[in-house]
């Protein structure tokens, strides 16, 4: 296979970002072939260097920056300092993206807002991330995923019926809305080359969220406001049988709302001590009699389930060619075959913590490899080299070094 140039490659991108959004675009841009270059304020950084996992001798060192910052470039510049801020100048006029995450306004105030950025580069593609975007009655509100979650409707229809939604445990907005941006941006480069004119993108977490809804959105509005999906346990009321059971040394779930998948399940069910008659019930061969029938048909399988091992169950599932999976813990899944062979892990050398290993993005390209190997930088770590690229001379440098205007650990 030859292997082709990453897609992004010769593109700059300024990360002007913190904490999940917004790093985890810089590290798709990166992993893409983007040169990123991560901007921090002088001594604390991004404040995800100060999020748990904490690794080191001292625990100096964030595995959750670790994970998001993979792959970019590390500058740290004071910009209440006017050197500052001609050198932040200088690397907009250079650049063909740019990423922030705070709340609307801010940036404004700072100078570095779109309408301003976009006077001295009109070609730049500016991407804004913010909890609920930059219009609305909303828009000056501050938030995180955790808010963007509970207004989005998800939250509300997961778990089990009279107690309070769980915590999803995964940042679901932060990272649904990254990838969007992602997209958004490539787009928007795309578009670039016609018209030769950059934009302003302007991405939220609760709007994505709300676009996620596959479901609940068209259940209300075409049912005239009559349904409103609530939480339904471990199972789907509307996609009988789809849920999670508990077998005897674990759980489990089963795919079978199929009608094919479903006579083949109900066969397997009653051949290995289901009740008699339980695959010939024509009510259950459609979609509609099995949701109608769901509590009896649970009464059946929850039991089946619960008298066996996950494993056994699983290989009469695949037998039958009727999906169904272990719910597996983190260990089990980075222990995985298929994730391994998938390298859905990646190791990196670390100079100070040695071989570190982080999930790798999705990206599978036939003509180039998307895996970065580089770790995340220190901070401050390329001050001098990104000064260089915008034209500061080896003395300017080293004087914003000795006065903290680039500033490095």
């Amino acid at each position: 296979m030859s292997q082709q140039a990453l897609p992004l490659a010769g593109f700059r991108v300024i990360d002007y970002s913190h904490f999940l959004a917004g790093p985890y675009v810089g590290r798709c841009l990166a992993a893409l072939g983007a040169e990123v270059i991560k901007i921090e304020r002088p001594k604390t950084g991004d404040a995800g260097r100060q999020h748990a996992w904490f690794v080191g001798e001292d625990g100096e060192y964030s595995g959750y920056f670790l994970q998001l910052n993979m792959g970019k470039k590390g500058v740290c510049v004071n910009m209440k300092d006017p050197r500052g801020r001609e050198f932040m100048e200088k690397l907009v006029d250079t650049a063909d993206v740019f990423i922030e995450n705070y709340r609307p306004g801010a940036l404004t105030k700072m100078g570095l807002g779109y309408e301003d950025l976009a006077r001295r580069n009109p070609g730049l593609v500016y991407c804004s991330i913010s909890a609920y975007g930059h219009t609305g009655p909303d828009s000056h509100r501050a938030g995180f995923g955790l808010i963007a979650e509970a207004k989005s409707g998800i939250m509300q229809m997961v778990g089990t019926p009279g107690e309070a939604p769980p915590l999803l445990r995964i940042s679901l907005g932060d990272m649904y809305t990254g990838i969007h941006a992602v997209a958004a941006i490539n787009a928007a480069l795309l578009g670039r080359v016609k018209s030769g004119q950059g934009q302003h993108i302007d991405m939220a977490l609760y709007d994505t969220l709300v676009s996620m809804h596959e479901y609940a959105v068209q259940c209300y509005t075409l049912s005239g406001g009559q349904e409103v999906p609530v939480q339904t346990g471990h199972d789907m009321p509307t996609s009988t049988l789809y849920g999670v059971f508990r077998a005897q040394d674990g759980d489990l779930v089963i795919a079978a709302q199929v009608d094919d998948a479903w006579k083949r399940f109900a066969a397997l069910v009653e051949q290995h001590g289901g009740p008699a008659g339980f695959a010939s019930d024509a009510r259950l061969h459609t979609a509609a009699g099995r949701n109608a029938h769901r509590l009896d048909i649970l009464a059946v399988v929850k039991p089946w389930v619960a008298a066996q091992p996950v494993a056994e169950v699983l290989a009469l599932l695949d037998a039958i060619d009727v999906p169904g999976a272990k719910v597996q813990r983190i260990d089990e899944v980075l222990a995985d075959p298929q994730i391994q062979a998938r390298g859905m892990v990646v190791e990196q050398d670390h100079p100070v913590l040695g071989k570190i290993k982080l999930p790798n993005l999705p990206f599978r390209f036939s003509g180039c490899d998307t895996t970065i190997h580089q770790v995340a930088p220190d901070l401050g770590q390329d001050n001098a080299e990104i000064a260089a690229s915008v034209g500061f001379s080896a003395e300017q440098i080293a004087d914003m070094q000795k006065d903290g205007v680039l500033y490095s650990a």
